[in-house]
Order: C-alpha cells, then sequence, then structure tokens
C-alpha cells in the first residue's frame, strides 16, 4: 500500500505489553474511534422519525395546528404594519409648520443671485 506521495503505508501496530495499554496514545485513539462508530451506527438506526410514531390523525391536527398558528401570525404581523401606517400618517398630518420647513429640501442659496 503507498500513500499518494509516493512513500509507503506503514500501518500502526501497538508493541506495548497488555498491561501498558491504557498509557499508550495509540492505543486510546483506536480506542475511541471504534467508540464513535459504534455511537454513529446506533444514531443511524435509532432515528426514528415523529412522522412514523404518531397516529395519521393526530399528524393530521399537528399540521392543522401549524398551519392555523401560521395565519394567525401573518394577520398579526398585517395588522401590526397597518397600525404603523396609519400612525406614520397622522405624524405627517400634525406636524407644524417649522416641522415641514425643516424637512424640506429647499436652499435659498440656490435662488439667490
Amino acid at each position: 500500500m503507498k500513500k499518494e506521495d509516493g512513500r509507503r503505508a506503514v500501518k500502526a501496530v501497538c508493541k506495548m505489553p497488555p498491561a501498558a495499554f491504557a498509557a499508550c496514545g495509540l492505543c486510546k485513539r483506536r480506542k475511541m474511534a471504534k467508540k464513535r462508530q459504534a455511537q454513529q451506527k446506533g444514531k443511524q438506526d435509532e432515528k426514528v422519525r415523529l412522522e412514523d410514531a404518531l397516529q395519521k390523525d393526530v399528524l393530521e391536527k399537528l399540521r392543522q395546528a401549524k398551519q392555523e398558528l401560521a395565519a394567525a401570525e401573518a394577520e398579526k404581523k398585517r395588522a401590526e404594519e397597518e397600525r404603523k401606517r396609519k400612525e406614520r400618517k397622522q405624524r405627517e398630518r400634525n406636524k407644524s409648520f417649522a416641522e415641514l420647513l425643516e424637512e424640506s429640501d429647499l436652499d435659498w442659496k440656490r435662488y439667490k443671485d
């Protein structure tokens, strides 16, 4: 077996006596890798979807409730935007002459000869 750079791959083998395995870093890494693989395999097998576990009528009720909540949220957002729009319009109507003059972009220096 050769690596991409042409060097020969050396399989790491721990040559420590069994009593010293606990202190060996290579053995610890191998043990952790095996543990991770076992956990990942277990997670893949245990993945059960909520849709599979629930009955059809319960699932349909949940979907309906989700749609109703989304519709209520959209209505609430629309009402809030409408309220803000009306508030801005009212504020614009109630501005004093000084505020309107201050906001205008008229510059007397442009018209001065």
